[in-house]
């Protein structure tokens, strides 16, 4: 017996593939109409890349990255995320040298050596966007109204953003003074990560998912309360752009994502389409990263989303994501089977789609076949067809059989 994959890790294919193609294709065309275009980074890159972003505090650096030595014996680390990978390709290219913004999207698999549980993987996909260049809150909102319509453009309908602002570093020590002066009357109900948390980035206190340190949360001091003046103005400003455009949002003042390098803006994206309302995605702001990994001081906002639990929420909601089949060419005989080649190249070029059965043998075998694959329509070549030009169109849903000339067959299968 050969092995098993990978624990964490899996093939895809069937009806799952399927729903991840109908996303793939739905953002690229989603995004393109924004003016994004698509980048494409390595699964490698050089473990300083995440720990100068994301950020040594971070469980995805302390305990989830897939890291090692090479065989020239430098650390490397398979990609947790990929704002840092983007973010050093825009730097490493010199793709940020003017003032004109960058827009980016991606698609790829990411890994966390994570505790396992139903719908994660240690191997899982994400698509993202990043745009560079522009610090304004219209960029955040404009970059949330891309998400939001590409969303319902699948089909989801129940979309709320949860949003917060986590101010900049400089606003920040004021809040991190209050918020460990409020840790410390109740230091006891905090796990010990939180401990750690607390004098690392007292941030990450607040995205602790233990239920007795979200209990003894309760009237912690608010980042909002804490804001500078810049930050207040961005954060009100976005939120009058999301009722402006009729777009569902909440504020939640616990809301931090999981790195370090956010600024003002964070969100997760919230959806109730399968009842309880739960979490899609999330992303923000995050100015001061690019600088930080060796670039010009570039203002920038992304998110990503996480494919494989998208495909699933889609897959309980919608049922199978079933591409159209293609119709099947059935050959009956050795001169059919040869006419029947050139043909198939005749219309794959003109952009039908078309399948070749090339088994030979019996017609009854050929449609039984094409049922099961749900074929509509089984064109029949034999050697009386081949004669006069002609091709039988059996349409296997009524049962119903026509005859159609060979040179109106591309017309009729895209009609």
């Amino acid at each position: 017996m050969s092995s098993p994959s990978v624990k964490g890790m899996r093939d895809l294919f069937g009806p799952e593939l399927d729903w991840f193609q109908r996303i793939e294709h739905t953002a690229a065309r989603a995004f393109s109409r924004h003016g994004y275009r698509e980048i494409r980074t390595p699964i490698l890159e050089y473990t300083e890349v995440f720990k100068r972003s994301v950020g040594d505090s971070s469980d995805i650096v302390n305990k989830e990255m897939y890291e090692f030595l090479d065989k020239g014996n430098r650390s490397v680390t398979m990609r947790p995320e990929n704002t840092a990978g983007v973010v050093r390709a825009m730097v490493e290219h010199k793709l940020l040298g003017s003032s004109d913004p960058q827009l980016f999207w991606y698609i790829g698999p990411m890994f966390r050596y994570e505790r396992m549980q139903a719908g994660r993987y240690r191997q899982f996909w994400q698509i993202g966007a990043e745009s560079f260049g522009v610090a304004s809150p219209e960029s955040d909102a404009e970059s949330l109204l891309m998400l939001h319509d590409f969303l319902r453009e699948l089909g989801l309908k129940q979309l709320v953003f949860s949003i917060n602002s986590v101010g900049t570093p400089e606003s920040r020590p004021a809040f991190h003074a209050a918020f460990r002066a409020f840790f410390q009357e109740r230091e006891a109900s905090f796990c010990g990560d939180c401990h750690r948390r607390i004098h690392e980035n007292p941030l990450r206190v607040l995205d602790c998912k233990v239920p007795s340190c979200q209990a003894a949360l309760e009237g912690h001091p608010v980042i909002t309360d804490f804001l500078d003046e810049g930050s207040k103005r961005h954060h009100d400003r976005l939120k009058e752009l999301l009722t402006q455009l009729a777009i569902p949002f909440e504020e939640n003042p616990r809301l931090v994502r999981g790195l370090d390098y956010y600024t003002r803006t964070a969100f997760e994206l919230l959806s109730s389409d399968l009842g309880a309302q739960s979490a899609l995605l999330g992303g923000g702001r995050y100015d001061g990263l690019v600088k930080q990994l060796g670039g010009p001081d570039v203002p920038a906002f992304g998110w990503a989303l996480g494919l494989d639990r998208l495909a699933a929420v889609l897959a309980k909601l919608q049922g199978e994501a079933k591409p159209a089949a293609p119709a099947l060419l059935v050959p009956l005989g050795e001169a059919a089977m040869a006419r029947a080649l050139e043909l198939a190249r005749d219309w794959w070029a003109a952009g039908c789609e078309v399948q070749l059965e090339t088994r030979g043998g019996a017609l009854k075998k050929a449609l039984q076949t094409a049922n099961r694959t749900g074929v509509k329509v089984a064109l029949i070549l034999g050697d009386g067809e081949l004669e006069q030009g002609l091709v039988a169109a059996k349409h296997l849903e009524t049962g119903v059989q026509e005859t159609w000339r060979l040179d109106e067959v591309p017309s009729r299968l895209k009609a």
